[in-house]
């Protein structure tokens, strides 16, 4: 492996040198060439430059490289020494007989020995700390030694990202030594199996990929309203009935019409089975924390044991995405049912947690059912999230006498929360910071930067996804300690996960895409100290570590080679300076501004695009004359409004602010289907905006460009009004568009009026507020999202 880094940065090398060679001389005679070749073969290769592109991730805290190599073949011994060092050698050997052919033969020893693998377990070296590990490598043997835990095993982690990405019988190993520990105790992925279900070969290789990037929990989401995908033998119907719904949303949720295909779908693991994944994770250090959801999220349990509902149904399994309102009623009979099943639960699973659900409970038929509120008289709950906390504390009992804590999504906050409960902070960090600001233990996963089923790419043909953008270099940014915590508070940020929600993630290899590489950008944080890290060095080693993504035959996402854009004022006529980006490094972008295809003769991006008027720019990014990843192309859109000052009245909700107000007036139209990066979103909150146009203008017309989209929970405007004024302190309304007046068809609202001279613009546009009954999210605030404004 030394010597295929070696190769590669001197090829890099190569080419700029023979670049700049070609363009200075004309002729390069074969004796340049020869004398060029040797100079470039002789430049000495500084370690710290290797060590910026061998494809560690995530980045050990400390790594050394030193002189030569290590070969490992068929007759390499393997030394091993320590508890459990014999399962993690199965394990090494596994993965060498899967890509290489073959495997080590397994001696043990207490004595380090030349001319193999010691691979040692020292739980009384008071050193290394939980995890931790140190792997020494050397021409003559490969030492790895770990403290208690899972170190040796993320020793050999590291060690197989060292080896050749590619079927060879001898492998090269460079000589190194490292020294590493991560950072965060919690380092997990979420699976949702009940939107659509995965094979038990399959959840074994995603247990694979976590042990690669140092993960230690395995998130399993078993139970939903369209699918429960436990046997429970105590509860037949679960797996005859549950288990199964009879059709799927076909597209987008919220699509007109909707509709469903009518193939029964469904499954579930048996016991056997889950006790067979448990032990396989188990062999690669890894806690698998199984979710079964209560009290909303219950549609499947109801349809095979409707008697456990507030109402009679009749209920099915869902078969479309969303929020349902019937859920699980908290009666005896109910408390006696989830009891049953988390006494099965917790014999099948090892862990100190389950995971309970908590999120997303409508309270409709709590508050129209006589039981439920005959209880919540009895236990003086002052409403119906109160009866939630109820709820939950009643489980949480359940759960202790089982030897398990609780841990379940930031709602299990609302109306107070279970004493020993872990919160899982989703809908941004506030939950997180109230949790751990009260003394519990918090898992950030914000949407924002930890839904890894939102799209990945802003390009066209990209796989549907549910929405939101979440880009490589986003993931990478995610810092899971808020900083307005104390140092005593910020101990009960115990660490983070990412979720998979598998609504339109139907198959494996869809899974693997939506996965990587963010999954190991996720690892690097969660595992790397933050000071230590660096996106553009990450990169790097991301770019050498792709070819053992692509040697493991792993679907992953190329959308990191995409171009990104920055677009600010330039100057305060209006005009924008764009900037262009990629996460390659290596590569070069060449564009155009006259609608042709970029080639590698177009111009070669320097600086910055200047736009003073409407205009297309095309770009790609080039490796010499290969072009890599896919085509950028964005129209931007210049009025008045374009580039010129704007103050919010009040700031966006953090899941939906980036950019800040520069966002609506950057001359670029949100996309469709939406991602969050191109929308300021307001939950529950009037939008208000004033933009400084610079000096009085006559204008005649304002659009607002505005999402709707009610299955996610954003309606459009209830209203809109435009004021006007010239020195703007005293602004007078010019026009009004009631709700009646608009169209929610068109997400272009356009308030048109006579010419009128103004210099300052003040745009409103009312929150559409709580959300009526029967539409999705009745009882909640709704969201706002508002894109480009225009002035003409």
């Amino acid at each position: 492996m030394f010597i295929h880094q070696i190769c590669y940065l001197i090829t890099c090398q190569m080419k700029r040198m023979l670049k700049q060679a070609v363009l200075t001389s004309k002729v390069v005679s074969k004796t340049g060439l020869v004398i060029f070749f040797s100079l470039i073969l002789s430049v000495p290769l500084m370690s710290q430059n290797l060590l910026e592109y061998l494809p560690l991730i995530p980045k050990p805290i400390s790594a050394n490289l030193g002189t030569g190599s290590f070969s490992i073949s068929n007759l390499t011994p393997l030394y091993i020494s320590g508890e459990r060092s014999k399962d993690d050698a199965d394990v090494f050997n596994d993965y060498l007989q899967q890509y290489y052919g073959f495997k080590l033969k397994i001696i043990s020893s207490k004595q380090i020995k030349d001319g193999g693998i010691n691979l040692r377990k020292d739980e009384k070296n008071s050193s290394l700390k939980q995890e931790a590990y140190i792997l020494k490598v050397s021409s003559s043997k490969i030492e790895i030694e770990g403290g208690s835990g899972a170190g040796a095993f993320h020793g050999l982690q590291s060690l197989i990202q060292l080896l050749p990405a590619g079927k060879v019988t001898t492998l090269s190993v460079p000589a190194i030594e490292i020294n590493d520990e991560p950072r965060f105790a919690w380092r997990g992925m979420h699976l949702d199996v009940s939107r659509h279900f995965f094979s038990v070969e399959f959840i074994k290789k995603y247990i694979d990929y976590l042990a690669s990037y140092k993960f230690n929990t395995f998130h399993w989401h078993l139970t939903d309203d369209q699918g429960w995908r436990i046997e429970i033998k105590k509860y037949p119907k679960l797996q005859s009935v549950s288990a199964y719904r009879k059709g799927t949303l076909v597209g987008h949720l919220g699509s007109i019409p909707e509709l469903y295909d009518s193939i029964v779908y469904g499954g579930y693991y048996s016991q056997e089975q889950i006790a067979d994944i448990v032990a396989y994770a188990d062999n690669r250090h890894i806690q698998i924390v199984p979710e079964i959801e209560m009290p909303g999220h219950a549609l499947a349990a109801l349809a095979a044991y409707p008697e456990l509902a507030c109402t009679s149904g009749p209920f099915e399994t869902g078969k479309k995405w969303g929020v349902f309102k019937d859920v699980f009623c908290p009666k005896e009979q109910t408390f006696e049912f989830l009891e049953n099943v988390l006494k099965e639960v917790a014999a099948l699973f090892p862990g100190k947690y389950i995971h309970i659900g908590g999120d997303e409970c409508p309270k409709d038929r709590w508050k129209e059912c006589e039981s439920c509120q005959a209880l919540m008289k009895k236990e003086g709950l002052s409403d119906e999230h109160a009866l939630q906390s109820y709820f939950m504390t009643r489980i949480e009992k359940v759960l202790s006498k089982l030897n398990k804590k609780m841990i379940g999504w930031d709602e299990i906050l609302d109306g107070g929360i279970a004493p020993n409960a872990t919160v899982m902070s989703w809908r941004g960090y506030a939950g997180g910071i109230e949790a751990a600001s009260s003394g519990h233990d918090v898992v950030m996963t914000p949407t924002s930067f930890c839904y890894f089923d939102f799209y990945q790419s802003k390009y066209p043909g990209e796989p549907l996804a549910i929405g939101g953008y979440l880009p490589l270099e986003r993931v990478y940014q995610f810092e899971p300690v808020p900083d307005v915590l104390t140092t005593e508070q910020a101990k009960h940020i115990v660490g983070a996960q990412a979720n998979i929600w598998t609504e339109y993630i139907k198959t494996p290899e869809q899974v693997e895409y939506m996965a990587m590489p963010r999954m190991a950008a996720l690892a690097e944080v969660l595992w790397s100290p933050a000071s230590t890290r660096n996106y553009e060095g990450f990169t790097k080693r991301l770019v050498s570590h792709t070819k053992l993504l692509d040697f493991r035959k792993i679907n992953y996402s190329k959308a990191f080679f995409d171009i990104q854009e920055f677009v600010y004022p330039h100057s305060k006529d209006g005009s924008l300076a764009i900037d262009l980006s990629t996460s390659f490094k290596q590569g070069v972008i060449r564009y155009t501004i006259n609608g042709e295809e970029p080639g590698s003769m177009s111009p070669l991006f320097k600086e910055k695009i200047l736009v003073d008027q409407t205009i297309g720019v095309r770009a790609k990014v080039f490796d010499g004359a290969i072009p890599r990843g896919k085509e950028y192309s964005r129209v931007f859109r210049i009025n008045l409004a374009t580039g010129k000052e704007i103050i919010l009245a009040r700031p966006p909700h953090e899941e939906y602010s980036r950019g800040g107000g520069f966002t609506l007036v950057n001359g670029i139209t949100g996309n469709l289907p939406w991602m969050g990066s191109d929308w300021l979103g307001f939950l529950g909150e009037n939008f208000e905006a004033t933009i400084d146009l610079g000096k009085e203008m006559n204008i005649s017309r304002v659009g607002i460009d505005v999402l709707r989209d009610e299955n996610s929970w954003i309606y459009y405007p209830k209203g809109a009004e435009v004021f006007l004024s010239t020195d703007g302190i005293n602004f007078s309304s010019i026009k009004k568009a009631e709700e009646s007046e608009m169209n929610p068809e068109q997400r272009l609202i356009q308030i048109s009026f006579e010419k009128t001279k103004a210099r300052w613009v003040k745009v409103l546009a009312l929150n559409h507020g709580i959300i009526q009954k029967d539409r999705p999210g009745e009882g909640q605030p709704a969201w706002l999202l508002v894109d480009e404004i225009s002035i003409n």
